[in-house]
């Protein structure tokens, strides 16, 4: 993806929480399958960036190892919030997961940002734990899983 720059841009300004270039690099080389961007003429606008993992169902159905999509990282420039974007490329990336044959998703979201939260539950996230500290600079995340 030569858009590469422009994704890392937008994390940059956007986030508080920053990923190196190699970091977006690996999950694009990796992950492609589940790295989607939006675009308003020509230009990036905004992105999700998600990777399959396995891991023990947060449901407490599966008593063995079941693939779990991750959402990484999602961030919309600021001039093109509250225009369904980000609910977009949420809807985009758990089709991607469904299509092979993922039946959740997680994510961590700051506490703090209500907007985020409000996003995620309206899809049907739900709140299954907080992490104390969980980023740099000491704010608290909440865990936040879909079944899909």
């Amino acid at each position: 993806m030569s858009d590469l720059p422009e994704v890392i841009e937008i994390n940059r300004q956007e986030l508080p929480e920053n990923y190196s270039p190699d970091f977006f690099r690996e999950m694009l080389e990796e992950q492609g399958d589940f790295f989607f961007v939006e675009e308003d003429r020509g230009k990036i606008v905004a992105y999700v960036m998600c990777r399959r993992e396995a891991g023990f169902s947060p449901f407490g159905e599966y008593f063995s190892l079941s693939p779990r999509g991750h959402v990484v990282s999602l961030a919309v420039r600021s001039t093109h919030r509250r225009m369904e974007i980000g609910r977009s490329l949420m809807r985009m990336v758990h089709e991607a997961m469904k299509n092979v044959g993922i039946r959740e998703s997680y994510l961590e979201v700051r506490t703090d940002n209500a907007p985020a939260i409000a996003l995620y539950k309206s899809m049907g996230y739900e709140i299954r734990k907080t992490i104390g500290a969980y980023y740099m600079d000491g704010t608290d995340a909440h865990i936040m899983v879909l079944r899909l």
